[in-house]
C-alpha cells in the first residue's frame, strides 16, 4: 500500500506519520502493493480528524473519524475501514467481479452471507417536481428528513440535496 498524508492546520509528524502506517498497515493484507491510502489529518479546535480515501475498482472505501486525540482517530478509522472492507468483499463475490485492488487471499476467504446483509424492506414512490436547490433544503427542513431528491428547475436533472456536518447543506448533481 502507497500512503498518501498530508495536514490542514497541522504538520505532520514522523510520530503521527508512524502510527498512521502501523495502524492501516494492517490492512496490507486485504489489498495488492500498488493500492493507494490517502490520508488527510486536521485540527479545528479541539477536533482532531483523520479523513481516510482508499480508491479500489468501481467504488471507494472511505472513513472519517473524530476525536480530542488523532491516536484515538487513527485506531477509530482503522476499524471503520476494516468492517467496510468485509462488507464490500461480499459485493464483490455476490456479483462475481474481480478483486482488482484486493488481494487474491482475502477475495477467497469465506464469509457468512446472513452477516451484515443489506435488505430494502421498503419502496416509495413519489413525484418530483422541478425546483431550485435551495427550495429543496426548505422542503426537506419541512419534511425533518437529512436528503431530498428533486428536479433542478436550472438543469432539468434529477438531483439530491442533504445536510451536512455542522448544519451546511451538500448538493448531488449527476455527471454527464
Amino acid at each position: 500500500m502507497r500512503f498518501i498524508i498530508s495536514g490542514k492546520n497541522l504538520e505532520v509528524t514522523s510520530d503521527l506519520r508512524a502510527a498512521i502506517e502501523e495502524k492501516l498497515g494492517k490492512l496490507e493484507h486485504y489489498f495488492t502493493p500498488e493500492t493507494k491510502v490517502i490520508v488527510t489529518l486536521s485540527v479545528e479546535k479541539e477536533r482532531q480528524k483523520i479523513e481516510v480515501t482508499i480508491p479500489v475498482k468501481g467504488s471507494i472505501i472511505r472513513s472519517e473519524q473524530v476525536s480530542n486525540d488523532m491516536y484515538v482517530s487513527i485506531d477509530l478509522v482503522e476499524e471503520v475501514i476494516e468492517r467496510q472492507l468485509r462488507k464490500y468483499r461480499k459485493k464483490i463475490i455476490d456479483r462475481h467481479q474481480s478483486g482488482g485492488s484486493f488481494q487474491p487471499s482475502f477475495m477467497e476467504s469465506e464469509y457468512d452471507l446472513e452477516e451484515d446483509s443489506i435488505e430494502i424492506i421498503r419502496t416509495k414512490k413519489f413525484d418530483i417536481k422541478p425546483m431550485y436547490p435551495e427550495d429543496a433544503c426548505v422542503q426537506m427542513e419541512l419534511l425533518g428528513h437529512s436528503f431530498f431528491v428533486f428536479n433542478n428547475a436550472e438543469t432539468d436533472q434529477v438531483n439530491v440535496v442533504y445536510k451536512r456536518k455542522g448544519g451546511t447543506y451538500g448538493l448531488l448533481e449527476p455527471e454527464i
